[in-house]
Order: structure tokens, then C-alpha cells, then sequence
């Protein structure tokens, strides 16, 4: 069958190429939409930007995609719209005021007073911004008042150098954070600035947005710089730029396991370095030369294990923040001393010693095939499903641990990581032992500030959740309807060890915060491998909170324990 004859062409030799100016423009895309039209009030109407739920029913609004929120325009909510009346000081109420000429009046707060811990840390704040420094690194042990610290600082820092505009971004669960930075920035006092407060998850929505003042609350949420919050972070912050750009005060109590993961300092790095801040693009590199003691490795980049060139490095890390003047970081510990963090070692029955083994027997198996071929993600599986399996045979241990507590009239915090086989099974257990339970797990299923509320208020003596901050479980808090919690004794229990002495350090500063001192404990199954990496958490709990560095050694112990020192080291912190 003949083939199919080519299309003959000429070509040219020559080497003459198109003057660009000659070239003809793309053609525009075909069915472009066109860029959606300015939003205009008549005469007595408000744009209303409306906080709607994902797939709620909103009748009558209009979705803007520019904005990504739905708009109404009229004198007047209707009624089938008001439940999506945004609260002041959110994204919603911010853009709202954005799209008409005169904000909305916000409705006075209930009065904080600042405590002395607070006054203090905004000065030093406000003393760094007007050194003209780029970043803040407010450091203070969780109950501190990092929060209050940074309304009062950023209230004054707009008011000397003229800004108007303070973004905070919180952290998860946003219907309990971002309610409490509400409060907190009516009670201590708004300034007359317009604050917006939203969450990492959608920082998406103000990346475009300018802003004078930003708070990076649990600002370790963005230390890895390949991610797309990153990339939102890096526009909205400034990161990348040398002009006009927002004081950053960077607020957490557990800055990050390496120098290698505080990219959100690297402006302020540069600046103190005298060196433009995209030579800091790349802050391992930039560290390398410095002769900090890197190097790139198989995930990366990697920090030595070397003890006293670690030690070297943080304490010249720490110098380039803390010896100027001013400085340009803070760290003080709870005045009411570190958290007490003890082992809860859980003898099993001979059924459930033969349960454990046969898991552990057949996690090593699959984790060796999984490393001789080299199969991140085989390794990170088995090993999820390991500790999934571990957790589920202690459950029924530490629901009697919960109950003994619970009749010995204290209520207990239970931090789990897993929720079939962890949370679930010891609420339900719970439940059925007739003991309430306050369930803080799972996306959507739970109101989340409701059910803190029930255990604050010591309607449910027992609170079982996942997240690893902001969420306050301490005695005595201040509740948003006025009250003050319970001040039954609070005790917190971790159902298994945690491998970051990071995020266990968040956990504890749930309950022992604010002038509240409460126990933990954490359980393991006795003469297991869980007891060795228990006994790795408790003693190196302690040093993993002000400088970054303190919890990589812990985690390589960890490591080795589990034969999973090949695997990157998110296999372990973000299992």
C-alpha cells in the first residue's frame, strides 16, 4: 500500500530571523471570559461580602471569582442572608470595606488588660520596626501572651510610621482561631486599623492584598519554601522584595527543627548581612557559605549530626537575631515553670503482646523490602500503618487511664494523631462508659469552639483531639461570653509518643499556658520499641522549643529505632 506523499517545502538557508517587531501577537483565546465588572452601590446601598459556607445555599448572591467570595448588593441583609454576615476583623468583613466607602462601625469588645509579660514584648517588638529591621521573631513559650504581645506591638508601629492595614494569619482550626484573634484584637484595642484575620489555608485570597503590619502566628507553618503556601507567603510578606514592604512579626514558640527550615527570617538575615535579599533566595546555600555546617544529601539538604558544630551553629544563628540593637528576636520562658512530661508505660495482655509483635515482625519485613528498593513511599506506608495498628491495641488502656482520672475529679486532654483507630475508638469507648466527651478531630465533623467550650465549661470532663496548637484547654480562661472556665485540675495524655518534640511542645502548651501548670504523660506499650521512643520524646521534650536545631537529634534516634533512618525526615514529622 503506497504511503502518504509528503507536503514538499522549500526552506530557506538563510540565517535572517523576523524582527520582533514584525511578529503577529497571539491571537486572544477563544471563549475568554471577560474580566468581571467593578462592583457599584447606588445611592443608601452597602456591598455586602458574605462569609458562605462551601456548597451552602446562598440566594440572591453573586459568586465573584476575582474576589472568591459571594457579594450582595442592597440597603439591607435579607433575612435568608444574614447567617453569612461576616464578623469583624475576617477576610469577608475586610473586603467588604474595601468595596465601599466607609467601613462598617465594629461593635466594642470586652476589655483585656495586658499583662506586664505583654506590655514589655511589644515594646521590644516596636523598638525592632523602627530600627527599620525587616522581621520580628517573637519567640515566647506557649501561654506567654505571644498574641496580645503582637496586637499591641502592631497597633503601635502602624501609628509611628503611618500604616493602616495589619493582616494576621492563624493557624487551624479556623472556627476557634480566628474568633480568638477577634476578641483579642477588640479587647486589647483595634487602633481605629482595619485588621484582617484569616488562616495559612487560605492565604491564597490575600496574597495580592497590601499590607502595612503582618503576624505570622505559628509562623513554622511555612518553613519549607516548595509549597504553594510559600508562594502566597513569600507575595503577601514581602520575602522577595526590597521595597515597600510589611513589618513582619514572626510569632512561635517552636521555630523549626533546623536552621535550614526559617526561610520567613532570610529578609532579615540579608539585612543584617548587608546583602541583598535574593542572595538569601536559597537560605542553605546562603548558610553553606556562611560556614554554617550543611550539606546537600539525598532529600536535600541536611545538617550535620556533629553535637558541637550544631551547638556553634545555633549559637551564631541566634547571635545574628539577638546581638543587635535592638534586637530582632525575643524568648522568654512561662514564668510558671517548663511542663512536667512523664512516661505511661501499658503492660498488654498476652493477646495483645501477640498482636503487637506480629505487627512489628511484619512492619521490619515491609520496611526492609521497601528500603533495599528504595520506595519512599512504601517505607512511609508501612511505617503509617505500623503506629495505626500500635495506637489501636492500647486504645482500651488508655480509655481506663482517662476513667481513673475523670473519677478523680480532673479533667484530661487527650492528643491523638489517628482518627479510626485512635480518637474514634476511645471516644466511643467513653461515651459508653457514660463519661462526655468533648471531640476536637476530623474535618467538618464536630463544632470545633463548641465542643471546646463543653470541656472548658467542664460539661465534658474528657477532650480528645488532633490538632497540635492554637486552641486553648487550660483551667481559668477567659471565656468569649465572659465566664471563666473551669479550674478543675487539667491533665494531658499523648495516646502515643510523638515523634517531633516540636509539635509535642504545641500539644502541652494547650493546658499548661497562662499561669496554669498541668502534667502530661505519655504512653507507650511496656518493653516495646514505643518505650524506646517515648524515652527519646521525654528527654529531649524539654530542649526543642527556642532554637531551632534542639529536635533533629531526637528524630535521627527515632529514626533508627524504627529502621526508617533512610526515609526523609518527614516521614516522621508529618506522618
Amino acid at each position: 500500500m503506497p504511503g502518504r506523499r509528503r507536503r514538499t517545502t522549500s526552506r530557506s538557508t538563510s540565517t535572517t530571523r523576523t524582527p520582533t517587531a514584525a511578529r503577529r501577537k497571539p491571537l486572544a483565546r477563544h471563549g475568554a471570559k471577560p474580566a468581571p465588572e467593578r462592583l457599584v452601590a447606588g445611592p443608601g446601598e452597602r456591598v455586602w461580602v458574605l462569609a458562605v459556607p462551601f456548597r451552602a445555599p446562598a440566594p440572591g448572591a453573586q459568586w465573584r471569582p476575582d474576589l472568591q467570595v459571594h457579594v450582595w448588593v442592597g440597603r439591607e441583609l435579607p433575612p435568608e442572608l444574614a447567617p453569612y454576615d461576616p464578623p469583624p476583623y475576617t477576610l469577608e468583613r475586610f473586603l467588604e470595606d474595601e468595596l465601599n466607602a466607609t467601613p462598617r462601625p465594629v461593635p466594642p469588645g470586652r476589655p483585656l488588660v495586658p499583662r506586664e509579660e505583654q506590655a514589655t514584648g511589644a515594646e521590644a517588638v516596636v523598638a525592632s520596626a523602627a530600627a527599620g529591621h525587616r522581621v520580628f521573631l517573637l519567640g515566647d513559650d506557649p501561654g506567654v501572651g505571644k498574641t496580645g504581645t503582637t496586637v499591641l506591638a502592631a497597633r503601635e508601629i502602624c501609628e509611628t510610621r503611618g500604616g493602616t492595614r495589619v493582616l494576621v494569619v492563624a493557624d487551624r482550626p479556623a472556627a476557634i482561631t480566628i474568633p480568638h484573634w477577634a476578641r483579642s484584637i477588640a479587647g486589647f484595642g483595634d487602633g481605629g486599623l482595619r485588621w484582617c484575620v484569616t488562616t495559612w489555608d487560605r492565604l491564597a485570597k490575600v496574597s495580592k492584598l497590601p499590607f502595612d503590619v503582618v503576624i505570622a502566628d505559628e509562623a513554622h507553618m511555612v518553613r519549607h519554601t516548595t509549597t504553594q503556601r510559600w508562594k502566597h507567603w513569600k507575595a503577601v510578606s514581602g520575602a522577595g522584595r526590597a521595597k515597600d514592604v510589611p513589618f513582619v512579626i514572626a510569632a512561635t514558640a517552636t521555630p523549626a527543627h533546623t536552621p535550614l527550615e526559617l526561610p520567613y527570617l532570610a529578609p532579615q538575615l540579608a539585612q543584617r548581612a548587608g546583602e541583598p535579599i535574593r542572595a538569601w533566595a536559597d537560605l542553605p546555600a546562603k548558610l553553606a557559605e556562611h560556614g554554617f555546617h550543611v550539606e546537600r544529601g539525598r532529600y536535600g539538604w541536611a545538617w550535620t549530626e556533629d553535637a558541637d558544630a550544631r551547638r556553634a551553629d545555633l549559637a551564631r544563628l541566634q547571635g545574628w537575631l539577638d546581638d543587635g540593637d535592638p534586637p530582632a528576636t525575643l524568648h522568654r520562658s512561662a514564668p510558671w515553670g517548663p511542663v512536667s512530661v512523664t512516661g505511661t508505660p501499658v503492660a498488654l495482655t498476652p493477646a495483645e503482646r501477640a498482636a503487637y509483635e506480629s505487627g512489628w515482625q511484619e512492619f521490619r519485613a515491609e520496611m526492609r523490602l521497601a528500603r533495599r528498593a528504595r520506595q519512599t513511599a512504601r517505607g512511609r506506608a508501612a511505617l503509617l500503618r505500623f503506629r495505626q495498628k500500635a495506637g489501636l491495641i492500647r486504645a482500651q488502656a488508655t480509655v481506663d487511664w482517662i476513667r481513673a482520672q475523670v473519677e478523680a475529679e480532673r479533667q484530661v486532654a487527650v492528643s491523638v494523631e489517628f482518627v479510626e483507630t485512635a480518637a474514634d475508638p476511645i471516644r466511643e469507648a467513653l461515651l459508653d462508659a457514660g463519661i462526655a466527651v468533648a471531640s476536637i478531630y476530623g474535618r467538618d465533623r464536630f463544632d470545633v469552639e463548641a465542643e471546646r467550650l463543653r470541656f472548658q465549661t467542664g460539661a465534658a470532663p474528657v477532650c480528645v483531639f488532633t490538632v497540635t496548637a492554637s486552641i486553648s484547654l487550660h483551667a481559668g480562661e477567659l471565656l468569649p461570653s465572659g465566664l471563666t472556665a473551669s479550674t478543675g485540675q487539667r491533665v494531658g495524655l499523648f495516646h502515643q509518643p510523638r515523634f517531633s518534640g516540636i509539635q509535642a511542645r504545641q500539644v502541652t502548651g494547650r493546658t499548661h499556658r497562662d499561669g496554669q501548670v498541668s502534667p502530661w504523660r505519655v504512653a507507650f506499650a511496656e518493653d516495646t520499641v514505643e518505650e524506646q521512643v517515648a524515652r527519646v520524646m521525654v528527654e529531649r521534650l524539654a530542649v526543642s522549643g527556642s532554637t531551632a536545631g534542639a529536635d533533629t537529634s531526637a528524630l535521627q534516634q527515632i529514626a533508627e529505632l524504627l529502621d526508617a533512618d533512610w526515609l526523609p525526615p518527614t516521614a516522621l514529622t508529618d506522618a
